[in-house]
């Protein structure tokens, strides 16, 4: 009996570890080539696996796809770490956000091909994006994004236009990562480390700030959702 369990236990990490590198693989297959213009074949060479050990985990290339998407770029990492600090006032929880959020998008120690299909989605959107964002951003904004702008602006803004400021912030950061191409062209002693990730959190939740001040003090009129 204890042989048995020992080598059902021995099984299920096997089986893990083969998941684990198809997902890699594909990852890198994907980020290369993108959805289209990956295939089957490709993965399981650069995974070292047959095709039976793919569809054994994944019914086809668009699961094994949005699996590989969905685990490479969840944000849930980032909201966790916004929980753990937690700061009291609604300006530092914004820089926390902005700094998680940033170091999600431009992690230095993730995998290179991770950050590429991340781009890749984003200029190229699939059903998988639809996933990550209800799993993964959706709940970053609506829980932790929206109800600190509203305490930032003291209920003077509507739904709107505490929509369009989240936008802002979101945007700013996402163009670190969308703009990159165009960033290295124009800076191209400007890179991108842990030291620059805290520099642009900061600059953008000073931006935000200031901006959100002004917004506050002289409130337009905007259609409400």
């Amino acid at each position: 009996m204890v042989v048995r369990e020992r080598k059902g236990a021995t099984s299920e990490v096997s089986e893990e570890n083969t998941r684990d590198k198809i997902l890699n693989a594909a990852g890198e297959v994907f980020a290369e080539q993108g959805f289209e213009g990956a295939t089957i074949r490709a993965i399981t060479e650069r995974a070292g696996v047959n095709v039976a050990a793919v569809n054994y985990h994944f019914r086809d290339k668009a699961e094994l796809y949005t699996r590989v998407v969905v685990d490479a770029c969840s944000a849930r990492a980032a909201w966790r770490d916004v929980i753990a600090e937690a700061p009291d006032s609604p300006e530092e929880r914004l820089r926390s956000l902005i700094y998680h959020f940033l170091q999600y998008l431009l992690d230095p120690d993730r995998a290179a091909w991770k950050r590429r299909l991340m781009a890749r989605e984003m200029a190229n959107p699939t059903s998988a994006l639809d996933e990550l964002v209800e799993k993964s951003i959706r709940p970053l904004r609506n829980e932790f994004l929206l109800p600190t702008l509203r305490e930032l602006t003291g209920g003077k803004l509507n739904r709107r236009q505490l929509s369009l400021i989240s936008i802002s912030v979101m945007g700013q950061c996402h163009y670190f990562l969308q703009g990159q191409p165009i960033i290295e062209r124009l800076n191209p002693d400007f890179k991108i480390g842990r030291p620059e990730i805290v520099e642009i959190a900061e600059h953008i939740a000073r931006f935000s700030l200031a901006g959100i001040a002004e917004l506050t003090r002289s409130p337009r009129p905007s259609s409400s959702i």
